[in-house]
């Protein structure tokens, strides 16, 4: 079992920068991958970032340049830092991971950019 705790959403402004947190209830180096999500209503989940055991990140195209994904091994956190926020990135944010063939969530955190 993994337990994942989202945090660090909010309404902020466009082009402001949010950091959000996802703890994780076991030692993160267990983890084959972990991702961020995020669902806006009418749209489908889109795949934000990645980063997997061995530390190899990846982030999708439309936020190529502005989210970074990172973890800290000692905390067993892994952070989403946004930066030049844009309206279009309001949505609810989830951390996920992947242990094998079983994948956890969190309960998602929002994230709301105003114009």
């Amino acid at each position: 079992q993994v337990q994942l705790v989202e945090s660090g959403g909010g309404l902020v402004q466009a082009g402001g920068s949010l950091r959000l947190s996802c703890a994780v209830s076991r030692s993160i180096f267990s983890i084959d991958v972990m991702d961020w999500y995020r669902q806006a209503p009418g749209k489908q989940r889109e795949l934000v970032a990645a980063i997997t055991g061995g530390g190899i990140t990846n982030v999708a195209d439309s936020v190529k340049g502005r989210f970074t994904i990172s973890r800290d091994n000692a905390k067993n956190t892994v952070y989403l830092q946004m930066n030049s926020l844009k309206p279009e990135d309001t949505a609810v944010y989830i951390c996920t991971a992947v242990v094998g063939r079983l994948q956890y969530r969190g309960q998602g955190t929002q994230v709301t950019v105003s114009s």
